[in-house]
């Protein structure tokens, strides 16, 4: 049982209320607090020493990576984060210096995007480290970006570059909230994800949520120099396609917009956010299969990102 057939399992007759209006299965839960003009995101991430970063990786940059992931998926719903709590899971032999450099880290990032970090929870895991947030945000009622709104004919956009990742992007990434926001308030976004798991196997998430298909054009795939460059050096087995594809935390924006928004789309975000690279790789169809168009070859698509337990 892989990570996501887990939690189709675990989540199949969760306790709800009338607060929730988008529980599990999303980027972040929904909530309606009964406030006047906004509804209350909120979100919970892990990152585990030996599965997400090396046991030797900077603790600053562990503790970015830790808030960032968090604030990645409120990106995903166009939202706004406030404030976060925090869980330690320290070994036994504590190391002050490397926790404190930890949250030096956190405490930076959470000071660019305005939020406050005000409290959370320490207690003793043995052998690794785990740190673990707790995020709340908001979106305006009724704005929020959702995974379930791709449609035919829609086209699929990407932003930055993607693939390999563990060269230092992982660690080190920007959640794209202001991206997303301006996005979401200038365009007509139909879905909208973050790519933590890859661009193959999140974009099916969209896909399956949405109940249509997609057809990428393999040559407007954006790979990263990362990914050319661990191939040609023997790090990666992966040719760079596949490594776009599948090899995750990424943390770009994938989202689909009504094609005739395309062109405009594309001019806007030249003049507002010029150093982020956009690409449109491909278009949503009606059937539920991915396909892959490589010059005149078109062929399902194979590849699945990430998966934990699998």
């Amino acid at each position: 049982m892989n990570e996501f057939e887990l939690i189709a399992r675990l989540t199949r007759a969760l306790p709800t209320n009338d607060s929730v209006v988008v529980g599990a299965g999303d980027d972040c839960a929904v909530l309606d607090l009964g406030l006047p003009d906004r509804w209350v995101l909120f979100k919970t991430d892990a990152v585990v020493e030996g599965i997400h970063f090396a046991p030797d990786a900077p603790p600053e940059k562990v503790g970015h990576k830790a808030l960032a992931r968090c604030l990645s998926d409120v990106a995903a719903m166009a939202g706004t984060p406030t404030a976060a709590l925090v869980t330690l899971g320290l070994p036994p032999k504590l190391d002050v210096a490397r926790v404190e450099a930890l949250y030096a880290g956190m405490r930076e990032l959470a000071r660019r995007q305005g939020v406050a970090i005000v409290g959370g929870e320490t207690t003793t895991n043995p052998e690794r480290l785990l740190v673990s947030i707790a995020l709340v945000g908001w979106v305006g009622k009724g704005k929020c970006l959702r995974r379930s709104g791709a449609k035919p004919g829609d086209a699929i956009f990407v932003t930055g570059e993607l693939g390999g990742s563990l060269a230092g992007k992982h660690l080190e990434f920007e959640p794209r909230l202001a991206e997303a926001r301006w996005l979401a308030e200038h365009f007509p976004v139909s879905a909208m994800i973050d790519l933590s798991d890859g661009l193959a196997g999140d974009l099916r998430h969209v896909l399956s949520a949405s109940g249509v298909g997609a057809e990428l054009l393999a040559s407007a795939i954006p790979i990263s120099h990362a990914a050319k460059r661990a191939f040609r050096d023997g790090a990666s087995q992966k040719p760079p396609l596949l490594a776009a594809l599948t090899d995750g935390e990424d943390f770009e924006l994938l989202f689909t917009v009504a094609s005739r928004a395309a062109v405009p789309l594309l001019d806007a975000w030249k003049k507002q956010f010029p150093q982020l690279a956009l690409k449109c790789i491909g278009k949503v169809t009606a059937g539920p299969a991915v396909t892959l168009r490589d010059k005149e070859d078109l062929r399902p698509l194979p590849a699945h990102g990430y998966v934990h337990f699998a």
